[in-house]
């Protein structure tokens, strides 16, 4: 992915292949030229500042789903919080869903602003060793809808990378929205520049219509290069919120996550319910480990977390 530009074309083939500059896909192209004659475009000077940011990051983490939906900020917010818990390890989120960021809400920060200053954008602070970085902090109206082009959105992508004033973390979980589009390969191709990627976890649900699309987004991280740390299947069953029993919502037709993990020799990291609980939380910004300490949820999140922590190690 390091061979195809930021402002390259869709059907850009790479810089370094024999149909650089001579593609279709190459037509209209700003570096048609520099790649046809085998120089291709200059070196992104905004590579080493991404660089310099990242150093002080120990682990990168993206969370990756190609069906939207499936649950990626609920997991992306309650398996922070669950990291969290420590509080030796400082935790970050950076929220790239340009079009529906919704780590603010989740998190209780949503009239927060992002201050700027000559060391570059602070996060928003959750909790003494927990911040947040969305778009959602720089629109002026919540309801706003931003309606950007891809090359618009990359370059937020690259702003968040390389102005954001992260400091000394030890996790960072990237939210990312649905898809294998722009910006997720934007932001693979800064992220794998600036040094080594940790790794997915890449969210579905257990019904056929979801990993359908999931399929697709392991397909992309084998491409890609980007190491898969393992699969969660969120909604695997409802909890009754009065008598705790389980019922299956979605049907496993072809086997669910379990099965894709099977053919696809992935490790399936967890199965987690659904609690009506969760969502009351998330709509309220509220920390469901201390709404709900004690439900089955909140300990499959922090058994998560720690085999999370043990791929990492």
């Amino acid at each position: 992915m390091s061979d195809v530009p930021e402002d390259a074309n869709a059907g850009c083939p790479g810089t370094g292949s024999a149909g650089a500059g001579k593609a279709s896909g190459c037509a209209g192209c700003p570096n048609q030229g520099a790649c046809a004659t085998g120089q291709g475009p200059p070196p992104d000077a905004d590579v080493p500042k991404i660089q310099d940011r990242f150093s002080r990051i120990k682990h990168k983490i993206l969370i990756l789903s190609g069906k939207g939906g499936v649950g990626k900020s609920t997991l992306t917010s309650n398996l922070a919080r669950a990291l969290a818990s420590d509080p030796s390890k400082q935790v970050a989120i950076l929220d790239v869903d340009i079009c529906g960021p919704s780590q603010p809400r989740m998190m209780g920060v949503e009239d927060e602003e992002v201050h700027n200053s000559a060391d570059g954008w602070t996060p928003v602070g959750i909790q003494p060793n927990l911040t947040l970085m969305s778009i959602a902090f720089l629109l002026g109206d919540k309801n706003d809808a931003v309606i950007w082009r891809g090359a618009r959105k990359n370059g937020m992508i690259k702003q968040f990378l390389k102005d954001v004033d992260w400091g000394e973390v030890d996790y960072l979980l990237i939210d990312t929205p649905p898809g294998t589009s722009d910006e997720h390969i934007s932001l693979v191709q800064f992220l794998l520049q600036a040094g080594p990627l940790d790794g997915a976890l890449i969210v579905s649900t257990p019904q056929e219509v979801s990993l359908l699309d999931v399929r697709k987004e392991v397909s992309f991280c084998i491409k890609t290069k980007v190491p898969i740390l393992g699969v969660v299947e969120n909604m695997a069953r409802f909890v009754c919120p009065n008598c705790a029993h389980t019922t299956l919502l979605f049907p496993t037709s072809t086997g669910g996550a379990e099965k894709m993990c099977e053919d696809s020799n992935l490790e399936l990291l967890a199965q987690l319910p659904l609690e009506p609980a969760l969502a009351k939380a998330l709509d309220n910004g509220e920390d469901f480990f201390e709404t709900n300490p004690d439900s089955t949820l909140a300990k499959s999140f922090l058994d998560l977390a720690e085999k999370v922590k043990a791929k990492l190690h």
